[in-house]
């Protein structure tokens, strides 16, 4: 335990735990799944090309509640759990996107009320106090959210983190890795301004953070390709929810500057901007979706093939280099977050990188760059290259039921 008396061994333990049980967990969900029919049958639109389980959300989940429940028995993390209602309002929550999730994996929901359910986790986030408090705008000091507006920023960021993470749930294992490696740097990250007195210690968002790194590094020797199990809706909402959890609790409660010492320069506006440095690969596939589906004039629900993951399909990566790639890209951005925290002297370098970055992405991955695949008829529906024999897909896991 360090001199700000965070139980740094103890959060490696609940990451084990968490990892722990969703790894053994997923063995007899995925021999239920297959008993009860929560599969995902192969069409034009997937990867996968034979009857898959998709009932890796529930061994998610379950791993959830035991990593929970064993961190709420630890002395050392009674400060987490002590006289608050997050940790219920986190349950709840995850719940309850979890319950939206199954059933949208087995009945394919309605845009409208997978939307509401959404919603109806961020309210129980919200009421138990799993929310914002404020953040620091750049130039502008901090911001001190009221009663009126939380709500809505609670729901809307709820929605946006987790169909972010659902979009991208279209290749084996690529989902569960973002998030591992975003979750991880957000732990690391929160637990650095902890150290420093900048976020309170009783705050829960490492904690959260550490627990959602765990269960996607848990489930990952499952769902890698070949995939012997796929998420699901249950699990990309689930996880997605946790990381919209970390990242209110975390960039939501800090003080934003890191009290004189290393990273101070870059990291006083940092709070504001964590989530769309770790969340990038995410974030940006969403923001292109929502372009491409605005301009062509179709719902942002209606599924199509021009995600990150499909675009290095065409460019003719194979399934796992596709994957590791946007890995890579994840741990590129997230050491954007955590290497100014050690080496103060690139502060200087952050936004001219930042802005490398946004180039190399916008030149790789605009949606008007290779129009010509675009403009092609859809069947057959077979991308070129060393890929030639791979179905292009969009959906959780591999899976289905992701827009």
């Amino acid at each position: 335990m360090s001199s700000a008396g965070i139980p740094y061994g103890w959060y490696v333990v609940v990451l084990a735990v968490a990892a722990l049980a969703t790894w053994g967990l997923t063995y007899p969900v995925r021999a239920l799944a297959v008993r009860v029919g929560y599969v995902a049958q192969p069409d034009a639109r997937k990867v996968h090309q034979q009857v898959t389980p998709e009932a890796g959300g529930v061994a998610m989940f379950l791993g959830l509640l035991v990593a929970v429940s064993f961190a709420a028995f630890v002395p050392a993390l009674d400060r987490q759990f002590a006289g608050t209602s997050e940790p219920l309002g986190l349950v709840l929550g995850a719940a309850a996107i979890f319950v939206v999730g199954v059933i949208d994996d087995l009945r394919d929901m309605s845009a409208p009320a997978k939307m509401a359910g959404q919603v109806l986790a961020a309210t129980i986030l919200y009421f138990l106090g799993v929310t914002w408090f404020q953040f620091k705008v750049p130039l502008a000091g901090f911001v001190v959210l009221s009663p009126d507006v939380t709500p809505l920023l609670t729901a809307v960021w709820v929605i946006a983190i987790t169909n972010a993470v659902n979009l991208i749930d279209g290749l084996d294992g690529l989902a569960a890795g973002v998030v591992a490696i975003a979750s991880g740097a957000l732990a690391v990250y929160g637990l650095h301004l902890q150290h420093f007195g900048n976020l309170p210690t009783d705050t829960l968002g490492p904690l959260v953070a550490v627990i959602t790194c765990g269960i996607c590094l848990g489930f990952l020797p499952h769902n890698f390709h070949p995939a012997r199990i796929f998420m699901g809706d249950a699990g990309a909402l689930l996880i997605g929810l946790l990381m919209a959890a970390a990242t209110m609790l975390i960039g939501g409660r800090s003080a934003g500057a890191t009290g004189g010492r290393s990273g101070e320069t870059y990291f006083f506006f940092a709070p504001l901007f964590i989530p769309f440095f770790i969340l990038g690969v995410p974030l940006v596939d969403m923001a292109f979706a929502l372009v491409r589906r605005t301009a062509s004039r179709t719902g942002f629900s209606t599924p199509d093939k021009n995600h990150l993951h499909h675009r290095l399909l065409r460019l003719g990566h194979g399934h796992r280099r596709s994957v590791l790639i946007l890995w890579a890209w994840t741990a590129v951005l997230s050491g954007f977050v955590l290497f100014p925290l050690y080496v103060s002297s690139v502060n200087a370098f952050i936004p001219f990188g930042a802005l490398a970055l946004a180039v190399a992405l916008f030149t790789l991955f605009h949606p008007s760059l290779r129009r010509r695949d675009e403009d092609e008829p859809d069947e057959p529906d077979v991308p070129r290259g060393p890929v030639a024999n791979i179905v292009r897909h969009e959906g959780p896991g591999a899976g289905a039921g992701a827009a």
